[in-house]
């Protein structure tokens, strides 16, 4: 019979889950710890495996899925594995982890954690003055769309969430933490309101930096570019597929200085801060993605900067 035990460790912000017990009898266990235990919707979390040494039985693959979209499992030199995983935009009460660790012995270890997710808070007068912010643009960006301007923003959402399927199949082109795309200070944060003209338009889906035309935009990890083109809405546009699921995207850019296809480095170059599109000045919107899910950018800074060096990948 399967067991699973809980262990709340506060201090470390953890959620350890311990399933023991295998389909085919073996003694093995693993452990499961997910950080930040509770975290806000819209966000990535760190899904960390370790399991008990059983000697002469190695760890084949670690696989699983959280949120809709498939874990990619990394050894670091400390001997745990590393996914991230994700907490949907229209999550509600829990997203529930499923990770499978298969042994050389033919045993299988499955380990389900459900991980909080806040309740959503109900707007009031106070929090909306705080939280939303008052932007004025051209009208062609508020007015209704034609039906021509309504299929081309689709079919570029569309392309976006493409690229986003692809990167599950590009291995992790990374090694070393993600970092800001500017060192200029954030002047919208990720998940806050947008009053375009006076009218609540969308929630904003990723973090915007300080800038003038022509300022340096950087890559914020290795990877390959995957989309460098102009949308609708998000105007000069470069997205950089970095592997393992994970997509960054530059928006509102002046000039790209890359080409798709092109291998860039972290912190390379890659565009200048422009305003194209629906903008309300200079400046660059940040995004990310896991899968076909936007995500808070910032988590793969704030996630990676904890990892050990890696290893290895698992799928």
């Amino acid at each position: 019979m399967t067991r699973i035990s809980r262990y709340f460790a506060p201090r470390l912000g953890l959620l350890l889950l311990v399933l023991s017990g295998t389909s085919l009898g073996a003694q093995a266990q693993a452990t499961l710890s997910v950080t930040p235990s509770q975290p806000e919707i819209g966000s990535l979390v760190l899904l960390s495996i370790r399991r008990a040494k059983a000697p002469g039985d190695s760890v084949v693959s670690i696989t699983g899925w959280m949120g809709g979209e498939p874990l990619h499992f990394r050894g670091d030199s400390t001997g745990v594995d590393h996914a991230f995983g994700l907490v949907p935009l229209e999550a509600s009460d829990s997203v529930v982890a499923r990770v499978v660790v298969r042994y050389g012995s033919g045993a299988a270890d499955t380990i389900r954690s459900a991980v909080a997710v806040p309740p959503r808070l109900k707007p009031t007068a106070a929090r909306t003055a705080r939280s939303r912010s008052r932007l004025r643009v051209s009208k062609v960006y508020t007015a209704k769309p034609d039906s021509l301007t309504e299929a081309r923003i689709e079919r570029e959402n569309a392309e976006a969430r493409a690229v986003g399927r692809r990167a599950h199949t590009t291995p992790e082109l990374w090694t070393e933490p993600f970092l800001r795309p500017r060192g200029s200070r954030i002047t919208s944060s990720f998940g806050s309101g947008r009053l375009f003209n006076g009218r609540l338009a969308s929630s904003h889906g990723g973090v915007d930096f300080a800038g003038q035309p022509g300022d340096s935009v950087r890559a914020a990890n290795r990877g390959v570019v995957a989309i460098v083109d102009n949308f609708f809405l998000a105007g000069n546009v470069v997205y950089i597929d970095h592997g393992g699921g994970v997509v960054t995207g530059y928006f509102h850019l002046t000039q790209a200085l890359v080409a798709v296809g092109d291998t860039v480095e972290r912190g390379q170059q890659i565009g200048l801060v422009g305003a194209t599109g629906r903008v309300t000045g200079p400046h660059l919107h940040w995004s990310a993605r896991y899968g076909e899910h936007s995500v808070d950018p910032m988590g793969l800074i704030t996630l990676t900067s904890s990892l050990g060096t890696p290893k290895r990948p698992r799928h």
